[in-house]
């Protein structure tokens, strides 16, 4: 592919008006793009009352690529009606995950089971009914229920509070997949587990640190945002193992000047090795400590533990810390350097630093590094957990967590008259391993893709095919729809965010709520969300106990129960008569107010974790493309690494050199967790040596269920993989367990791309 030097620019224009093309025109495009509904994609908070393409702070025109990949996606026409007849569970599986998801919109329930290979369509009473009945016949105990990013603060609510009438805390989300070590590590430094800043924070910062992400493909539009850092006179630290293309230049496509001349970005760009994050975090603590820019006085007056902190880093050898991190003393000293000049800072990360067995840790000695100068708890300063997922946050605020905060737990039993349970219930990671044993038999899924998200592809297939049931919520197909298939598998039709037909909210990665207010439908069949989980109430509960399903069904309704229900939420009660979008209560924190047992931030120690391998392996890390949103893949070639297909390992050329490979030669990668074969090794110079990049979610086969034990956040940035190239003998693809072989499809399933397009 063309070398890309600038992210955004004229291709992103370009880019626009080929979608526009594709959903029949700029007008139609623009007209969806601009309704009042907060934006399908990453957490920035786009959109809402304002209208779409307005951020939080107001400005305009503000749009990127993802929105216009996840709108033009719901713009896509219905699914043909033979399709289902034709194509068999083996072809669906030959499917890439971008072809599943452009095979057009799901309009009716379907169901496969038993040993059909073929989906079925069914009417909505029966797939509701089938559900019900096989509720009804299962201790609550053996059901999970796991939600996305993607739904309602409504739909969540009301779901997490079916499942926990029903008997069961076996409720989960997505984040657990993401930045729930993020949640676990603020939430033991601060008592909170959010960002402690708002975007006109980030934007009056005159240092941002963005470690471990790569907002230019992941969060485009928060590219304005350190555009504006730096044309302020401040500075952006990117710390990553690979020099992505848009972090170092980003040319914004709503700004002039940036479109026409490009932005620089990054100040200092510094390599880690893979898991070298918490040894680089602590070495540059450590020089701060040296340099003597600590802030006693806030550390005497709002922290514990900095005596013992201190201690504890003047004891680490320099040697360590920089064999363990990758980065030499040099570079170590100038990041310290340029954090005690600052006057204003602001930590941001991504899944760089929470995919890791020890992520909490990572979160906590970022919390470490800003409380050392007292960059938390005043203006322009704090923490910021860059989320990937428009409502993953607003997901965790309204209780979709295996446990309820005790406050919140205490006012639904009082006001709803009702024992709910109290146990702990089985996290993301526990709910796919329970299912596995067999002590789980129903899987209920609003929304994403629990197969394609999961560590371990082949197990956690065979853990699905162990259930007796499990139920997908969805707008388009994806690879768990062919691949995480029950005894019984239902798939039912929902309508987008703009399509609903009563106002919804969403709460942005900054804990500011907006206001959705839905829209006309593009097709008949698929069905509001709420109102599925408030039917599904209904028919399982009854009109006779304490819920009123039918009130329960109004969103408006759900909205006054949230207010009077969540502390800080008080203001989504009146939202509908007000317009009023709002942050929540007690998340930003402008003061050192800390939500701790004792109102003061606590500093963590860490031992540094030794580096594990042989000479032979690379540390592999799964990462997501440009034209890629989470599991969803909207472009199999990413236009920012200049890779034309996704089926590749990206290699330092010294790796290639060292391991006796050449560029574009077909290798096998192995992992603990099994091996991919036929995948093309690439020279890839912007990675560090001895590192490796590989796509999310095909890579996942390749990632092992480690965990980090106080997060169970799965370890996808750090895999140790070999690379050999393929023997002649070598024709099937190794499944993940490294004994059994996946099968090709059979002649009739063995389609090629332009057959199966044709098809869909």
């Amino acid at each position: 592919m063309r070398k890309t030097t600038t992210g955004g620019g004229w291709p992103a224009v370009l880019y626009t008006l080929r979608k526009a093309r594709e959903v029949g025109g700029i007008l139609k495009l623009w007209k969806a793009m601009r309704s009042k509904n907060a934006c399908k994609t990453c957490a920035l908070g786009m959109g809402g009352q304002a209208g779409g393409m307005v951020n939080e702070a107001g400005h305009f025109p503000e749009v990127c690529k993802k929105s216009l990949q996840a709108m033009a996606s719901d713009m896509q026409g219905a699914i043909r009606g033979q399709f289902f007849e034709t194509y068999s569970l083996a072809q669906l599986q030959a499917f890439s995950p971008r072809e599943l998801e452009t095979c057009g919109r799901l309009t009716t329930p379907l169901l496969v089971s038993g040993d059909s290979q073929y989906y079925r369509p069914i009417d909505w009473n029966e797939a509701l009914q089938r559900i019900v009945d096989k509720l009804a016949h299962l201790s609550p105990h053996q059901s999970f229920w796991y939600l996305s990013g993607r739904s309602s603060n409504e739909a969540g609510f009301v779901l997490q509070l079916l499942a926990r009438l029903y008997g069961t805390n076996n409720v989960n989300n997505c984040s657990y997949y993401c930045h729930q070590a993020s949640g676990v590590g603020l939430t033991s430094a601060l008592g909170i587990g959010t960002a402690t800043v708002s975007i006109e924070d980030v934007e009056g910062a005159d240092l941002v640190f963005i470690i471990g992400g790569n907002p230019a493909s992941n969060h485009p539009r928060l590219m304005r945002t350190l555009m504006q850092v730096r044309r302020n006179a401040g500075q952006v630290i990117v710390i990553n193992p690979v020099v992505e293309t848009g972090m170092v230049n980003f040319s914004v496509p709503s700004d002039l000047r940036s479109l026409l001349f490009g932005s620089q970005i990054a100040s200092l760009y510094v390599q880690p090795d893979i898991g070298g994050d918490l040894a680089l975090l602590t070495g540059v603590a450590k020089r701060v400590d040296e340099l003597g820019a600590v802030d006693a006085q806030f550390l005497a007056a709002h922290c514990d533990g900095w005596d013992q902190l201190q201690s504890h880093l003047r004891s680490l050898n320099w040697d360590e810390i920089c064999a363990k991190s990758g980065v030499d003393r040099q570079q170590i000293d100038e990041i310290a350097r340029r954090y005690a000049a600052a006057k204003r800072v602001v930590f941001g990360w991504t899944m760089g630093i929470t995919h890791h067995v020890h992520g909490v840790s990572n979160v906590q000695a970022i919390a470490n590094l800003a409380l050392m100068r007292g960059m938390v708890g005043r203006p322009r300063t704090g923490l910021l957990p860059i989320r990937g997922h428009s409502n993953v946050q607003g997901m965790g605020s309204v209780g979709v967590t295996p446990k309820l905060k005790q406050i919140v737990l205490e006012r639904l039993q009082s006001h709803f008259g009702v024992q709910l349970p109290t146990e702990i219930g089985l996290d993301t990671m526990g709910c796919i391993e329970a299912a596995r044993a067999g002590q789980l038999k129903f899987g209920f899924c609003l929304g994403g893709n629990l197969y394609g998200s999961n560590p371990d592809a082949a197990f956690v297939a065979k853990a699905l095919q162990r259930l007796e049931m499990v139920v997908y919520l969805n707008t388009t197909l994806n690879t768990g729809h062919a691949h995480g298939l029950a005894n019984e598998t239902i798939i039912l039709p929902v309508l987008a965010r703009d399509e609903e037909p009563q106002p919804t909210t969403q709460e942005s990665m900054f804990s500011y709520v907006r206001l959705s207010d839905g829209g006309p439908a593009r097709h008949s069949g698929p069905r509001s969300e709420v109102e599925i989980v408030a039917e599904l109430g209904r028919r399982l509960l009854g009109k006779t106990g304490p819920i009123d399903w039918d009130t329960l069904a109004q969103t408006r309704e759900i909205r006054s129960l949230i207010g009077h229900i969540l502390p800080g939420w008080e203001k989504i009660s009146q939202i509908d008569q007000s317009k009023q979008e709002f942050r929540i209560a007690g998340r930003r924190l402008a003061e050192p107010l800390f939500a701790t047992a004792n109102g003061r931030a606590q500093m963590h120690l860490h031992e540094l974790p030794i580096p594990s391998g042989e000479a032979t392996q690379l540390r592999l890390m799964t990462v997501r493309s440009e034209g890629q949103f989470n599991t969803v893949v909207y472009e199999d070639y990413d236009l920012y690494r200049g890779q034309d297909r996704r089926d590749v390992i990206l290699m330092h050329p010294s790796d290639l050199e060292r391991l006796g490979l050449r560029h574009d030669m077909s290798v096998v990668v192995r992992s603990e967790a099994g091996a991919v074969n036929n995948v093309l090794a690439r020279s890839f110079g912007k990675i560090k040596p001895g590192n490796a990049l590989m796509y999310y979610p095909e890579a996942n086969r390749l990632v092992p269920r480690h965990v980090d034990p106080a997060s169970r956040t799965p370890a996808f940035k750090n895999v140790l993989v070999t690379v050999m190239p393929v023997s002649a003998e070598v024709g099937e693809m190794v499944a993940p367990t490294g004994k059994d072989t996946i099968p090709k499809p059979n002649a009739a399933g063995d389609l090629s791309t332009r057959d199966r397009m044709r098809a869909c």
